[in-house]
């Protein structure tokens, strides 16, 4: 088995497991938009530091297990105004749509939740739409 499917599975099984553990503790979803929009909004005041520790874990774990294992590979585009305007409009997305991809896919599925099913379809169908436009206008992105 190729090892990109490992990681993606070991990286599959931490964020259920996350999501498992964030609900079953404080029985609550784990979106992480809703962790971050709840910091930006002054909504989440009464729980800043477990949400700042949730969004921490988001970030640090990866990049220590990125820089143990001799870096991470990516097929990223280097042009840093396209990666600004792209987390901008994912973040426009999430607060649109009242939750992100560990919201509605992983929580929200899991679940079966309707409306998570719902959001999780529309928005990899939007994303394969969008990836198909660029590449036919932009050509090879």
């Amino acid at each position: 088995m190729p090892i990109d499917w490992i990681m993606g599975l070991i990286g599959g099984l931490l964020i259920g497991g996350a999501a498992a553990l964030f609900l079953l503790v404080n029985g609550r979803i784990m979106g992480a938009s809703g962790l971050l929009g709840g910091l930006v909004d002054g909504s989440g005041r009464s729980d800043a530091g477990e949400r700042l520790a949730m969004i921490a874990g988001l970030i640090v774990v990866p990049g220590v297990i990125a820089l143990a294992m001799g870096g991470a590979q990516t097929h990223l585009t280097s042009n840093m105004g396209l990666i600004v305007v792209a987390g901008v409009l994912v973040g426009i997305g999430t607060r649109l749509a009242n939750g992100c991809t560990s919201g509605h896919g992983v929580c929200g599925i899991s679940r079966l939740s309707l409306r998570g099913i719902i959001a999780t379809l529309i928005y990899i169908g939007a994303g394969a739409v969008t990836i198909a436009a660029l590449r036919s206008i932009v050509g090879g992105l």
